[in-house]
């Protein structure tokens, strides 16, 4: 084979080894240096959000379980309280009750005792068909309780403000006085004028002054024990 014949298949084979070598070269290189750029930002944008975000959330748990601790013990604190006070009224009702068993033996009266905790006070209701220890106005009621409370005053040490009831004297009162009470708001409201009641106990006052505080007025008591009444006031 001749030189010039040698020549001519060498350089192409040449051209197309360069041609070949050169595209490829390139492509490696531009992927490689592009990926690494590329990932970093990526990675420290992730972490940075995790530790800011992380810090927070945990400080949030550890101020919430201490808040539930706190409310927890105050609740359980007010319950044992209200267990006790509970418990005092609750004897204090029996302390009555066995005072006035006694007494209806001696007077041989019948009547079924009953006491219950109501209003933060003891209650002693007798179940009897007459009113022999009712009285004039319930006056005998009335003495009959300031004795229970000097019972369980003498047997406990402190005052009571328990309440007694017979043959539901309270009850039929209560009803008339929130009538009676109604019908005062209602002079009052025409007349513009202070309506004066009949002279009442601490207890029927009470009745009365709820009464004539939920119908949007005022009253007062004036006078002295026993004369002392409710004056229901017109709105100023």
């Amino acid at each position: 084979m001749s030189d010039e014949t040698t020549e001519s298949l060498v350089e192409p084979v040449e051209a197309e080894a360069i041609e070949a070598s050169a595209p490829v070269g390139s492509t490696a290189v531009e992927p490689v240096v592009a990926e690494p750029a590329a990932a970093e930002p990526a990675e420290a944008e992730v972490v940075g959000t995790e530790v800011v975000e992380a810090e927070p959330a945990e400080a949030e748990v550890v101020e919430t379980e201490v808040k539930t601790d706190a409310d927890d013990e105050a609740t359980e604190d007010e319950s044992v309280r209200h267990s006790k006070r509970e418990e005092t009224l609750v004897n204090e009702g029996e302390i009555a009750a066995d005072y006035l068993e006694e007494l209806l033996d001696i007077a041989d009266l019948d009547g079924d005792i009953d006491t219950f905790v109501e209003g933060g006070r003891a209650h002693v209701s007798v179940l009897t068909d007459g009113e022999t220890l009712v009285g004039k106005n319930g006056e005998t009621l009335e003495a009959l309780q300031e004795l229970c409370r000097l019972a369980v005053m003498t047997e406990t040490g402190h005052r009571s403000r328990l309440m007694l009831d017979i043959a539901g004297h309270r009850e039929r009162r209560r009803v008339e006085l929130h009538g009676l009470a109604r019908e005062a708001v209602e002079e009052v409201k025409a007349t513009g004028e202070p309506v004066r009641l009949a002279p009442m106990n601490p207890f029927e006052r009470k009745i009365v002054h709820d009464e004539v505080a939920a119908a949007g007025l005022t009253s007062e008591s004036e006078g002295e024990e026993p004369r002392r009444r409710v004056v229901v006031q017109p709105k100023a």
